[in-house]
């Protein structure tokens, strides 16, 4: 009898080892699927906001192109930390701070192809250059540019570049936190707008998640803390009225956003973030 319950007890100590096998074995699958998931999104998110060349995605991870939302401020930190190289390297070299920011600025633009600068200049034209909904709606799709255009391009990069020459002395710190932080309100608009046009980039994104905007402000305020510590509290918080405001006013001309209406609140939002920044740091 006392054999029969060692047997019985070996048995079940076996069963409970494999058991124990399977749930670990089936742990690591899930961990290496979720790792899988995040490293995809992140591609798809480096894809949609940059031209860097990058591997073959496949094909069924674009088709929620929006849940990579929450990965959008690690695009800008690699465009910026890209961007960047130019711009030390000059400064290495004994040249102004002046040469090292027209550097950064004109990188960032090559690695997006300036599609955040396209969209405030598409935005402005269209939001001031026509009197109804539609025709605005028509001017922000023409491939042309007019005076408003142009006026807030000269304007936008001549106070990008002021910026960038006043903070690049603080070390690569608060370009990093800008590009990071500038990249948040572009989900949030794309969930508390509607789409103004049933086509276009923002329409075929689609509106992300809620976990995924949730993301993204955790993952551009944790970037930004990293690279200059407390300012990048208030530099945050003043994301929140700068982008409000741009949301009413597109509310109110057009109807909801389109992916330009997201590329001017980037503009706006890594201005605002660079004022705030170099308010605080060089107070």
């Amino acid at each position: 009898m006392f054999n029969a319950l060692a047997n019985w007890h070996k048995v079940g100590t076996d069963h409970a080892s494999a058991s124990s096998d399977m749930c670990n074995i089936t742990g690591r699958h899930k961990g290496q699927n979720v790792l899988k998931n995040l490293l995809l999104q992140i591609g798809v998110a480096l894809a949609l906001l940059t031209r860097l060349p990058l591997p073959q995605l496949p094909e069924n991870a674009f088709a929620k192109q929006g849940h990579s939302a929450w990965a959008w401020p690690i695009a800008g930190l690699t465009v910026a930390a890209l961007a960047l190289l130019p711009g030390l390297a000059a400064l290495a070299l004994g040249l102004p701070a002046g040469i090292a920011a027209l550097l950064i600025l004109a990188t960032q633009m090559v690695l997006t192809g300036a599609m955040h600068e396209d969209g405030l200049a598409d935005t402005v034209d269209g939001l001031w250059g026509g009197w109804t909904p539609e025709r605005r709606l028509e001017i922000m799709k023409d491939s042309h540019i007019g005076t408003y255009g142009v006026l807030a391009l000269v304007l936008s990069t001549g106070l990008r570049w002021t910026l960038l020459s006043a903070l690049i002395p603080y070390g690569a710190g608060p370009v990093l936190a800008c590009a990071a932080l500038s990249r948040a309100p572009m989900p949030a608009l794309m969930s508390l707008l509607p789409n103004a046009r049933a086509n276009g980039l923002s329409h075929k994104v689609g509106a992300p998640p809620t976990v995924a905007i949730l993301g993204a402000a955790a993952m551009a305020l944790s970037i930004a803390l990293s690279a200059v510590g407390w300012p990048a509290l208030p530099a945050a918080l003043a994301l929140v009225p700068s982008t409000a405001l741009l949301g009413r006013i597109a509310w109110a001309k057009i109807g909801g956003q389109t992916g330009d209406i997201l590329g001017a609140s980037q503009q706006l939002s890594e201005i605002t973030a660079a004022l705030i920044l170099l308010a605080i740091l060089s107070a």
